[in-house]
């Protein structure tokens, strides 16, 4: 039976798809990159398994060509002997000749998140002071507090992990009004125009229940955009819940929307 598909936005950005999944699979090894951890290419597809339960533990498409139907059934083993459900990630240009397969397989789509591109030729100003810090538990306890009771075991996972860059909202002195992470990938040639570049990726995004709507995600997205200007990025994605309040502030920071992020299961 065909897997259901939201449809794909229609938009210039699509051509920048490719490269975003192959740095956010190139990125993606970095959860498994640890005593205990594991990673594993199966074709297109990069495996993790960081820990038991661990809400990382998926793969990644490459954004290439599909998988063989024994490149999957060896994506099933390898889960099945670290004892995580398949999950699989994948961008909405890939999905057409991924589908068939994924269906065959038992696979259900569920979740859904919007991808968006940003080229940071044109940043937004920035409304609040943002500092970059090192304090892996005090950002994880600022973006705990915005995701809610459960967060902390991943935040403090993300905090972690190497390549992440960790930024607070407020001043120097302050509590934190909200947290950020972004962390950046170079990546090789990817389809359809076999660039080859850096990309960024916006992550672990929230602000203090507190204190929202005072402008901390904006100040967030600004200060990171910067950032990944400066570390010589040229492409910068971040993956958000349709029509949420962090949907539209980055709509105003000059995001464009370019496809979907789709996350299946079997």
């Amino acid at each position: 039976m065909p897997l259901p598909l939201p449809p794909v936005p229609s938009t210039s950005g699509l051509s920048g798809l490719p490269r975003l999944a192959q740095a956010e699979a190139a990125a993606h090894t970095r959860y498994g990159q640890h005593p205990g951890g594991s990673v594993e290419l199966f074709g297109p597809l990069v495996a993790v398994h960081d820990a038991p339960d661990s809400p990382l533990n998926s793969a990644w498409h490459d954004g290439t060509r599909p998988p063989t139907p024994q490149e999957l059934t060896d994506f099933g083993t390898y889960c099945a002997a670290h004892g995580q459900r398949p999950t699989l990630h994948l961008l909405s240009h890939a999905a057409p000749t991924l589908l068939p397969l994924l269906g065959e397989r038992g696979y259900t789509l569920t979740s859904v998140l919007h991808a968006y591109l940003h080229d940071l030729l044109a940043r937004p100003a920035q409304p609040l002071p943002v500092q970059e810090t090192t304090d892996a538990p005090a950002w994880a306890a600022v973006c705990a507090a915005g995701f809610g009771p459960g967060s902390e075991a991943i935040m403090r996972r993300v905090a972690q992990t190497p390549g992440t860059r960790l930024f607070l909202a407020g001043p120097p002195d302050g509590p934190g009004l909200g947290a950020a992470a972004l962390s950046v990938t170079t990546f090789g040639a990817a389809p359809p125009d076999g660039r080859a570049g850096v990309a960024a990726a916006l992550h672990g995004t929230s602000t203090r229940p507190e204190h929202r709507g005072q402008g901390a995600q904006t100040a967030l997205l600004a200060a990171r955009l910067n950032a990944a200007a400066q570390a010589g990025a040229d492409l910068t994605g971040v993956f958000v819940t349709p029509g949420t309040p962090s949907e539209r502030n980055v709509v105003r920071a000059g995001f464009r929307l370019a496809g979907l992020r789709l996350t299946f299961s079997a």
